[in-house]
């Protein structure tokens, strides 16, 4: 049985693992955690900032402990998860009502019928979910997939089929693929953001499968409208694996604007689209469509120039990253008023304080997770990720090794998260203590 210390470490190392993985490409996740111990594990499967893609991972390659930890833990968004306990939600519907008996007749359909219905009633969950647990033989999901290139499904069938229709991942993936359709239909984006909350997808795998390219962008940022849409730690992680995807571009203004007007009409996915640009083998576009949106989004994740240094005050608050104050509390409201004010960014404090993991975790400095205000404070959680996502990136690349030695120092690694990638990445000393 382990000691408290030893209890204690693996509970923090879990911690800064978790902080760590959200940062990390796929390949990595999976890497880090079959180097876990079982103990330290365990925590990583309950600990409360686990990643969405992170608990995909976690559920597609590790063990049934691993699955009822994470059954157990109050912090996995958009639970149930499929395959863990818990009730049938989606199955305990009620059955179909009256009116659609007498539209459709009491089944079964065929593959085309149920195709044709779901097309016509494709404007609310309710009625094509309800048709998926009505008789009907099995999908063929061949004809599914030659009827979805021909004419793609309307996107609230497509999101029915992910959540009822026991589709295999990669016919899953294929209805992700809108192809040439030139409008974008009635929210979209429903079936993409399903898909990542079902577990079904990695925001990575997401990347690399929906299509248009146009689409990959807006996920990046998509308006703020009632009814399903990201929460912010899922924003953050899209807009991850959307960063990494146009890394190839680096800071070449010429490459963005490329971007920009390539993107309204190309129908291929995301990272085809920055290769071909990157090579210059594009033809040039017949016509290039409006599309409302994609200007900012494109914009929003650009690389962007440093803000000018200035002020007495900006410095002092650069400062004070470095030194923690008496108590918590005191150190969030401080960094709350920074802010506010704008003398700090979430660029500065991913770059300044001190120890690193805290500057990871935005407990430590904006305040719980479920404070009533967090909504208000998007923008910093979002520019601090995307500066974490970059000092990563250009530290670590792909490396499962290095992203490792990261993750087993930072919990007693005293000094910022730049110098403790320099260390690292250099060999020397990593305590962060003089």
């Amino acid at each position: 049985m382990p000691t408290a210390d030893e209890d204690r470490a693996s509970r923090r190392l879990a911690w800064c693992v978790a902080h760590v993985l959200r940062h990390a490409p796929d390949h990595v996740v999976t890497d880090l955690m079959g180097r876990l111990d079982a103990p330290t594990r365990k925590y990583l499967c309950r600990d409360e900032w686990l990643s969405a893609s992170t608990v995909t991972l976690l559920l597609r390659h590790g063990g049934e402990e691993d699955r009822q930890y994470v059954a157990r833990n109050p912090h996995v968004v958009g639970r149930p998860l499929p395959g863990l306990p818990g009730p049938a939600k989606y199955a305990a519907r009620p059955g179909p009502s009256p009116e659609l008996l007498a539209q459709i007749g009491p089944g079964p359909f065929t593959t085309d019928e149920l195709i044709a219905l779901l097309r016509r009633h494709g404007r609310r969950l309710k009625i094509p979910l309800t048709l998926l647990r009505m008789p009907h033989a099995p999908l063929d999901t061949e004809t599914l997939l030659a009827e979805h290139a021909r004419d793609p499904l309307p996107p609230i069938a497509v999101e029915a089929l992910l959540l009822a229709g026991g589709l295999p991942r990669p016919v899953g993936r294929a209805l992700l693929d809108a192809g040439t359709q030139r409008t974008d239909g009635y929210r979209w984006y429903r079936p993409a953001v399903r898909a990542v909350r079902m577990g079904l997808l990695t925001c990575d795998e997401l990347v690399a499968h929906v299509a248009p390219a146009r689409r990959t962008l807006l996920l990046a940022q998509l308006p703020e409208t009632r009814g399903l849409r990201w929460a912010l730690p899922e924003r953050a992680g899209m807009r991850t694996a959307v960063s990494r995807a146009l890394r190839p571009l680096r800071d070449d203004p010429r490459l963005w604007a490329e971007l920009l007007r390539r993107a309204p009409a190309f129908p291929g996915t995301l990272p085809v689209l920055v290769a071909r640009i990157v090579r210059g083998t594009l033809p040039e576009p017949t016509d290039e469509p409006y599309v409302s949106g994609l200007a900012e989004a494109v914009r929003s994740l650009a690389p962007k120039a440093a803000e000018p240094v200035g002020g007495v005050e900006r410095e002092l608050a650069l400062a004070s990253l470095a030194v923690p104050m008496e108590s918590v509390d005191e150190d969030i409201r401080w960094v709350r008023d920074c802010l506010a004010r704008g003398l700090l960014t979430g660029e500065d404090i991913v770059r300044h304080k001190a120890p690193a993991c805290w500057a990871l975790d935005e407990d430590h400095w904006l305040g719980d997770v479920n404070h009533p205000d967090r909504h208000d404070w998007a923008a910093p959680v979002l520019a601090a990720r995307a500066e974490a996502d970059r000092l990563f990136a250009l530290a670590l690349g792909a490396d499962p090794d290095a992203w490792w030695r990261v993750a087993v120092t930072l919990p007693d690694f005293a000094g910022t998260l730049p110098h403790l990638l320099l260390r690292v990445t250099e060999g020397g000393s990593v305590s962060g203590r003089s």
